[in-house]
């Protein structure tokens, strides 16, 4: 099956456009998916967890007569909540730079595999941050961070490795 991207190709004076593919999506689609299952990943945590808490913790403020100061009330559940987006943020450059350099200079199949198991590694960073967040992150949270740097400087490294050895 030959899966190509389409653009939009000719004249807008003319009022003629064709839709031609200009890229051989194939080899690319597991790479693709895991893109935007990360990013709907990075969604889920800023709409579902983030805010979720904002508004839970406001009702619970509002209701024991107390005011909610989102940003700088320091809520232990809101920081848990705000670093769990803002650490997959964080790694969000890292990764998805290393994903697509590893996928399209060393192996689409590989990059795949790869970022599935990333994306599996961030889905428990939340969970053993835990709900709350006091002074600083427990380290159980390195099951995750460890495993997850690794495979970035795995990615790098190998597309280096890749394109050094190729030239």
């Amino acid at each position: 099956m030959n899966k190509r991207a389409p653009v939009c190709v000719g004249s807008v004076a003319e009022g003629e456009q064709k839709m031609q593919p200009s890229v051989e999506i194939g080899p690319l689609s597991g790479p693709l998916l895991v893109t935007v299952a990360y990013l709907g990943f990075w969604y889920y945590l800023l709409v579902g967890l983030q805010r979720k808490t904002k508004y839970r913790l406001f009702k619970e403020y509002t209701a024991d007569g107390r005011q909610f100061d989102r940003y700088f009330g320091q809520d232990p559940q809101m920081l848990a909540a705000d670093r769990a987006v803002i650490n997959t943020q964080e790694q969000m450059v890292p990764f998805l730079t290393a994903f697509w350099m590893y996928a399209l200079f060393v192996s689409p199949r590989v990059a795949t595999v790869l970022g599935m198991a990333y994306i599996a590694l961030r889905f428990f960073y939340p969970r053993l941050l835990g709900k709350a967040l006091f002074r600083m992150q427990p380290r159980r949270v390195y099951f995750v961070t460890v495993p997850s740097y690794a495979l970035i400087f795995y990615m790098l490294g190998a597309t280096v490795w890749q394109v050094i050895g190729s030239s």
